[in-house]
């Protein structure tokens, strides 16, 4: 028998993971702006009403950022993404690469950065500090689709975690496009649910 959401999302063993929800990214200065509309659209402002409930429920709120030197020494240079938005700062102590004011963080989030790759997952401590709080699912939020949150899920599914993706709290562009990955890749590997979904089960007394 398949087990159902409230039993994969129990938050005994559950973390929700936002990913780039920082101001370089998806803040009003992003570097693509294209994106960073797209996710306060909607996803942004759904990921704001879940953590409280996640917090109040007893999962693990984790923030993956991602930051880079001002001189970009050390960082990745191999992919054309990287040179996307190159002129936005995500330099340490600066607001584009701190978490957006909104969503946190709270004293009891941990926060993660990293200085390499696409994903929150390869080279950096989440999987080793995940392990440590007993997490065995992932709830996947923020951006984008169209790479490091499908980056994140297959990492984490080939690291033997559970992954639920909150449709409505994840972005990507075109939109339709992310809806297609979620439908025909994401919905392979991962529990596909919504916001107020994971609220309900989030929720119960």
């Amino acid at each position: 028998m398949t087990p159902d959401l409230s039993e994969i999302a129990a938050p005994g063993h559950t973390a929700i993971v936002t990913q780039e929800c920082q101001g370089a990214v998806v803040g009003p200065n992003a570097g693509l702006a294209v994106l960073a509309e797209e996710a306060r659209r909607e996803a942004v402002p759904n990921i704001g009403r879940l953590l409280p409930f996640a917090r109040s429920a007893g999962v693990t709120v984790v923030h993956c950022l991602v930051q880079k030197r001002p001189d970009g020494l050390g960082a990745n240079h191999n992919a054309k993404i990287f040179a996307i938005g190159g002129n936005v700062v995500i330099a340490p102590g600066t607001p584009g690469a701190e978490l957006l004011p909104e969503l946190g963080p709270e004293p009891s989030d941990v926060v993660l950065r990293r200085w390499h790759g696409i994903g929150p997952m390869g080279g950096t401590d989440l999987d080793a500090v995940l392990r440590n709080l007993g997490v065995s699912t992932i709830v996947a939020v923020g951006v984008s689709v169209n790479v490091a949150i499908t980056n994140l899920v297959m990492d984490a599914v080939n690291a033997a975690y559970r992954v639920v993706v909150p449709r409505d709290a994840v972005a990507g562009i075109p939109a339709d496009y992310a809806d297609a990955i979620i439908d025909n890749t994401l919905s392979l590997l991962a529990t596909i649910t919504t916001t107020d979904e994971l609220i309900r089960i989030w929720n119960r007394p």
